[in-house]
């Protein structure tokens, strides 16, 4: 049997939300579970632990399954880096603080 290293608490709860986001996603638009899991490629158990966020099941699952839904248009910008906050402000903490001219001359008048 195939173990997942634990989880942080954020991270499993998010694939637990996840999970059901797409299980109700799923059913509003009245797809069955045979359906979506043939669609997918997948079995029925493997969509159900989709639909339950289990972390062993991978991310390509995940993506193929919101794609059928209609709704995998954000995954490309999940980790963009154009919206990641903490990235940003870190990266502004090693801009220089001043920027200071090389000794050379540029040239012109002497």
């Amino acid at each position: 049997m195939r173990t997942t290293p634990p989880l942080p608490l954020p991270v499993k709860r998010s694939l637990i939300k996840l999970g059901g986001d797409i299980r109700a996603a799923r059913l509003r638009r009245r797809i069955t579970t045979t359906l979506m899991a043939e669609r997918a490629f997948i079995s029925r158990t493997t969509l159900q632990k989709v639909e339950q966020g289990d972390p062993s099941v991978s991310l390509g699952v995940y993506a193929t399954i919101l794609f059928i839904l209609g709704i995998s248009d954000r995954i490309a910008s999940l980790a963009d880096p154009g919206t990641d906050s903490l990235g940003l402000e870190l990266e502004e903490e090693r801009l220089p603080k001043r920027v200071r001219l090389s000794g050379k001359p540029r040239g012109g008048t002497q």
